[in-house]
This record gives structure tokens, C-alpha cells and sequence, in this order.
């Protein structure tokens, strides 16, 4: 009766000791993904929020900055420049 008892009290440190390796894990995990939303390091995030450079020139035809002769100019210097 008492050798039964010995060998179930095993098996619980066992399970125990992996649902603590799990927990720790999830902590670890859930702290690194959060310095790294925090930190904004992704660079995709950078890359699309940067307009490029035919961008810039077509906003700036669009609002009336520069007229189409400037326009078409300054476009055909970023196409051979790339």
C-alpha cells in the first residue's frame, strides 16, 4: 500500500517539474515578444512607411508643386538613376 503511494508521488514531481519548464518557457517568451513590439524594431514596418522617391515626385505633381514638364524631367533622371 505505502510503495504504491512512493511511486505516484514520483510521477507527480515529474509532471510537476514539466509544468513549471512550460511555465518559465511562456514567461520567457511572452517577455521577449514584448520588448520587441516595444523596442520597433521590425524592419518591414520602417520599409513601408518610407515613401520612395517616384512617391514623393508624383505627390508633389499632384498638388501642384511642380508643373508636368518638371514632372516628366525629374522622373526620366530617377529612372535612369536606378
Amino acid at each position: 500500500m505505502w510503495t504504491d503511494m512512493g511511486n505516484m508521488h514520483w510521477g507527480w514531481i515529474g509532471f510537476g517539474a514539466l509544468h513549471m519548464v512550460l511555465f518559465w518557457g511562456f514567461i520567457i517568451l511572452a517577455i521577449v515578444v514584448l520588448v520587441k513590439m516595444l523596442s520597433g524594431t521590425d524592419d518591414s514596418i520602417h520599409r513601408s512607411s518610407i515613401p520612395s522617391s517616384i512617391e514623393i515626385l508624383n505627390s508633389r505633381y499632384a498638388r501642384g508643386e511642380i508643373e508636368r514638364d518638371e514632372f516628366e524631367q525629374k522622373k526620366n533622371d530617377l529612372a535612369t538613376k536606378t
